[in-house]
């Protein structure tokens, strides 16, 4: 309300006691306005919150849901060549285990006569390893160092003098080459 539309009610009113309708009037308008004080912070969430809200309308849940298939298939993937390698390195450690045990020369030697496939197929590879390595040491000896002690050394050969029992013949060539005789 405004001063002028009081006085043109009542023009023989007093300043004073307009004053007072004044202020009574500006107490009521503000508690008034107390309760919609925040009224252009809630309009301005309001506004973000719809904006949000189309956002996510605007989203392809579709094409997330596709996304997150295709990297938990990865994710599988990636777990199942990670469990092939694993067993292919445990497989191979065995294998060369039991090439060395049994004194093979030559690893990739003896691999290649081996059928891998069969072997790493086995339920019992340990078993199955050592009789395949058993069957190509019969047949392949010469692939696996031999078990049996080599003769001893025949101490002494090549420390002796000569024996003077062909001393003629040795003093004829000697002498013939022209070397001084014994």
């Amino acid at each position: 309300m405004k001063r002028e539309f009081i006085k043109g009610l009542l023009p023989d009113i007093a300043d004073d006691v307009l004053d007072k309708i004044m202020g009574e009037n500006g107490k009521d308008v503000e508690t008034a306005k107390s309760k919609y004080g925040d009224y252009d912070t809630l309009k301005t969430q309001l506004a973000e919150a719809n904006k949000a809200i189309e956002g996510f309308k605007a989203l392809d849940v579709d094409g997330i849901k596709k996304a997150a298939d295709d990297w938990k298939a990865k994710a599988e993937q990636a777990e199942k060549d990670a469990a092939a390698k694993i067993a292919d390195m445990e497989f191979n450690g065995l294998l060369d285990g039991a090439i060395t045990g049994s004194k093979g020369k030559n690893a990739k030697a003896v691999k290649a006569l081996l059928d891998i496939d069969a072997l790493k197929g086995s339920k019992n590879q340990s078993d199955d390893i050592k009789a395949a390595l058993e069957s190509i040491k019969t047949e392949n000896g010469y692939l696996f160092e031999d078990t049996q002690t080599p003769p001893p050394y025949a101490g002494g050969t090549g420390t002796q003098p000569v024996s003077t029992k062909y001393a003629p013949e040795v003093n004829a060539i000697r002498s013939a080459a022209g070397l001084k005789t014994e």
